[in-house]
C-alpha cells in the first residue's frame, strides 16, 4: 500500500478515488491488481469508482464507416466479466465512455448485451445491475442546419472544410459529449452500477464522477475554486485514460485521488512500476496538439502553472495547478467534436520480396514498368482505380556479407469494386514475377510471394474520415436530455436504464458506504505477469551524443486525432534540457524541413518546461499531401514511428562541444 493510498491525518482530505485498470476497454485487465487497488483507497474514506475509456480515432476510420469495434467482441467480454465482479464484490460503480472504440449508438447497446449475456452465466445469479447507457449518435438533419449556419469549423488547421456530401456519406456520426451528460446520468440514476457512454471526450467520465462524488455541479464556475476543481478532475483525467502509461516502465492500471485542496495523487498498480514527476508531466504531452492549452468540450484546460512533487513513497506523484476555463464563461460558445468517416473505395494487396542485387538497385523502374503493365491491362475501364506500393528494406546491406539485403513489397490499389482491385493487385503480382528489367539474369522470375499460401489479398471497404469539426451548440445541448429537468430539457444526448439480472435489488447504501477496508473481500494471488523493464544505460557508459537520439531520453510521435501527428523529445537532466533550448536547434523551420512542409504548415512547436521537453505538431501527411490516418495507402495508422528524422538529427557541432566538456 503506498502513502497516497490511505488519508492523510497532516495533508490535505481525500474527495474521490477513480480507479483505471487499463487505458483501453476490451485490451485486457489485471483482476487481481484491480483489486488490491480498491482495497488500498478504502482506508481514506472517499467515494470510489473504476472508470475507464473504451474509445480511439488512433485505429483509424473503420469503426465509424463499417461498424467495427476497436477489439474483438470477446475481449469486452472478458474485461467487462472482471469489471462486473470487481464492482459487485466490492461495491463500486463502472463507468466507461466510448463503448466499442467509436462509441456509436449501436456499439453501446452492444456493452448493454454483453452485461446482459454475463448476468446470464452460471455463478452470477445474484447480479442485478443498475446500469444507464447514454447515446451521442447525432442526427443528419441537424449537422446540416448546423452546417448552413455557419456553426461548424474544422477541427485544428489540417482538417479541410465540412461539405454537404460528406455529411450524407458517412453512415453514423457522433459526437464527443462532455462531462455534462455522464453527470446528469449520475444524478438521475441514484445507485447506479454501470454506466456505458457513448462517444465521449476521454476524461469526461472521469471528472463527471469526480464532479458527483464531490458534489461539485456545473453552475458558478467562474469561481477560483470551481476552476481549480475543473481543472484537477480534467488534468487527472487526460492522463488516467491512458491507464499507467504515465508511469515507468508503462504498465497497465492507475488509481488518481483527488484532494480538497485541488491537487490530486497518481499510483501505478504494477509493484514494479513507478510515477515519477518527469514520467507524468511528460504523459501530459502525450497524443496533444500542444502541451500548455488543451481544448475539449466546454472549455480549456491550462497547465502553464502546474507542478509535479514525488511522494515519500518513491511510486506516487502529487500534481497541483491545473485550471479549467468554460467556455460560457469567457463569452464563447460550447463546443463539442464531431466524427464521422465514409467509403471511398474497396482495397486489395499482394506481397513478396525481392533479393537479386540486379534487380534491387532498379526497384524504382521496376515499380514504374509494374505500373504501366497494369495500367496497359486495364485501358478499357472507365472506373478511377489507384496501385502504389509499400517498400521495405531500400539500401539496406546484410551485416554477414555485406552484399545488398532484401527489398520487401506490398502492392496496394483502391477501386470502386473489389472485384477491379483484386484484378489490379493480381495484374501486378504477374508483372512483379515477370517484367524484364537492364541485366535481367533471373528469367524464371526473381519475386518471392505466396506468404500465408495466398496470392492475392481483398481487403474490403477502404474508409476514410471525412468529419472531424467542431459544433457550436445553443445552451443545454450539452446536457442529457431528461424531462424530470428543465435544465436539462434541450440536451442531445439520450439515455436508457437497464435492471440486469435476476438477483433481489441491492439494499442502497448511505452516501459514503461503500466496502470499508476492514470488510472488503480478501484479495486472492492470481497468476502474475511481470512487466518488463525499460532500463537505460548508464549516460556515462556510451560515446558522446551527436545525434537527437542519443541524447533524449524520449523520442517519439503519435497521432493527435486522424489529421494530425504529434512529436515529443525529452531529456533526462535540467541541464541537458536547458543546454538544447539555448542551443535553438529545435525550431519550426527545422521541422518544416525535415518533415518536407512549409514553416507555415506547422501547427505547433515550442518547450514545455514541466516535462524537460519540446513538442512539434504538424499535418499528418501520406505520399505528400494531407491524408488522415487510416486511409489509403497507410503504413502507420498510429502514428508511431515517424519519429525517426528526429531521431538522427544531428546535433550542433556546438552543442557537441558542451556534451564533451561535461565528460
Amino acid at each position: 500500500m503506498t502513502e497516497s493510498a490511505t488519508a492523510s491525518r497532516n495533508g490535505p482530505r481525500p474527495l474521490v478515488n477513480i480507479v483505471t485498470p487499463v487505458g483501453m476497454l476490451g485490451y485486457g485487465l489485471k483482476e487481481q491488481e484491480t483489486a488490491q487497488a480498491i482495497v488500498d483507497v478504502y482506508r481514506n474514506g472517499a467515494l470510489t469508482a473504476i472508470v475507464l475509456d473504451s474509445g480511439s480515432t488512433d485505429s483509424g476510420p473503420e469503426k465509424l464507416a463499417l461498424g467495427t469495434m476497436s477489439a474483438p467482441r470477446s475481449n469486452y467480454v472478458k474485461d467487462l466479466t472482471h469489471l462486473l465482479r470487481l464492482g459487485k464484490l466490492y461495491k463500486v460503480p463502472v463507468i466507461f465512455g466510448s463503448a466499442g472504440g467509436d462509441g456509436s449508438d449501436d456499439h453501446v447497446r452492444e456493452m448493454i448485451k454483453i452485461i446482459e449475456e454475463i448476468a446470464e452465466e452460471k455463478g452470477n445469479e445474484q447480479y442485478n445491475i443498475k446500469t444507464v447507457a447514454i447515446f451521442s449518435n447525432i442526427d443528419k438533419n441537424y449537422v446540416h442546419e448546423k452546417l448552413r449556419n455557419g456553426a461548424v469549423s474544422g477541427c485544428g488547421a489540417p482538417v479541410p472544410p465540412l461539405n454537404p456530401e460528406d455529411i450524407d456519406l458517412a453512415p453514423r456520426i457522433c459526437s464527443q459529449m462532455g462531462p455534462e451528460p455522464f453527470y446528469d446520468a449520475m444524478v438521475a440514476n441514484p445507485g447506479f452500477d454501470v454506466i456505458a457512454g457513448g462517444r465521449a471526450y476521454d476524461p469526461a467520465p472521469y471528472v463527471a464522477y469526480a464532479a458527483y462524488a464531490t458534489k461539485t455541479n456545473f453552475q458558478d464556475t467562474m469561481s477560483e475554486q470551481k476552476k481549480k476543481l475543473f481543472g484537477a478532475f480534467t488534468h487527472m483525467g487526460k492522463i488516467m485514460e491512458c491507464g499507467a502509461a504515465c508511469a515507468r516502465p508503462k504498465s497497465q492500471g492507475v488509481t488518481g485521488i483527488v484532494y480538497e485542496d485541488a491537487s490530486f495523487d497518481l499510483i501505478p498498480h504494477d509493484p514494479a512500476s513507478r510515477c515519477t514527476p518527469l514520467s507524468v508531466s511528460a504523459h501530459t504531452l502525450y497524443e496533444k496538439t500542444r502541451p500548455d492549452i488543451l481544448s475539449g468540450p466546454g472549455g480549456w484546460l491550462d497547465l502553464t502553472g502546474t507542478t509535479y512533487e514525488q511522494m515519500a513513497d518513491n511510486r506516487s506523484v502529487r500534481c497541483r495547478g491545473a485550471s479549467f476555463t468554460f467556455s460560457r464563461d469567457a463569452g464563447k460558445n460550447y463546443q463539442i467534436k464531431l466524427e464521422g468517416a465514409k467509403v471511398q473505395g474497396y482495397r486489395a494487396q499482394y506481397m513478396g520480396s525481392y533479393h537479386d542485387p540486379i534487380l534491387l538497385d532498379q526497384i524504382d523502374l521496376v515499380l514504374d514498368r509494374i505500373k504501366m503493365y497494369v495500367n496497359f491491362q486495364h485501358h478499357e475501364t472507365r472506373d478511377t482505380w489507384e496501385i502504389d506500393w509499400h517498400v521495405y528494406g531500400r539500401n539496406t546491406i546484410e551485416k554477414t556479407t555485406g552484399k545488398p539485403g532484401e527489398i520487401f513489397l506490398i502492392g496496394e490499389a483502391i477501386a470502386p469494386t473489389q472485384e477491379l482491385a483484386n484484378s489490379l493487385v493480381a495484374t501486378a503480382r504477374v508483372a512483379s514475377v515477370h517484367i524484364p528489367y537492364p541485366g535481367m539474369k533471373a528469367t524464371a522470375g526473381a519475386f518471392a510471394y505466396g506468404l500465408g499460401g495466398k496470392m492475392e489479398i481483398p481487403l474490403g471497404p477502404c474508409a476514410e474520415f471525412c468529419i472531424y469539426h467542431l459544433v457550436d451548440l445553443e445552451e443545454g445541448e450539452e446536457r442529457l436530455a431528461l424531462e424530470s429537468s428543465p435544465e436539462t430539457a434541450n440536451g442531445l444526448y439520450r439515455q436508457e436504464t437497464y435492471t440486469i439480472g435476476r438477483g433481489a435489488p441491492p439494499t442502497p447504501p448511505l452516501p459514503n458506504e461503500q466496502t470499508s477496508s476492514e470488510s472488503s473481500p480478501v484479495v486472492k494471488p492470481g497468476k502474475i505477469f511481470s512487466i518488463p523493464h525499460d532500463d537505460q544505460p548508464d549516460p556515462s557508459t556510451l560515446p558522446v551524443p551527436r545525434t537527437l537520439g542519443a541524447l533524449a531520453s524520449v523520442v517519439r510521435s503519435k497521432n493527435s486525432g486522424p489529421f494530425e501527428l504529434t512529436f515529443d523529445i525529452m531529456f533526462q537532466t535540467d541541464r541537458e534540457y536547458y543546454m538544447v533550448k539555448e542551443a535553438g536547434f529545435l525550431t519550426k523551420a527545422n521541422i518544416a524541413q525535415l518533415y518536407e512542409l512549409e514553416e507555415k504548415e506547422v501547427v505547433w512547436s515550442g518547450f514545455f518546461d514541466q516535462a524537460l521537453a519540446w513538442k512539434a505538431t504538424i499535418p499528418r501527411r501520406v505520399r505528400g499531401r494531407n491524408q488522415p490516418n487510416g486511409g489509403f495507402m497507410e503504413s502507420d495508422v498510429h502514428g508511431s514511428q515517424k519519429y525517426m528524422p528526429l531521431f538522427d538529427m544531428a546535433l550542433p557541432e556546438s552543442l557537441v562541444a558542451q556534451l564533451e566538456a561535461l565528460r
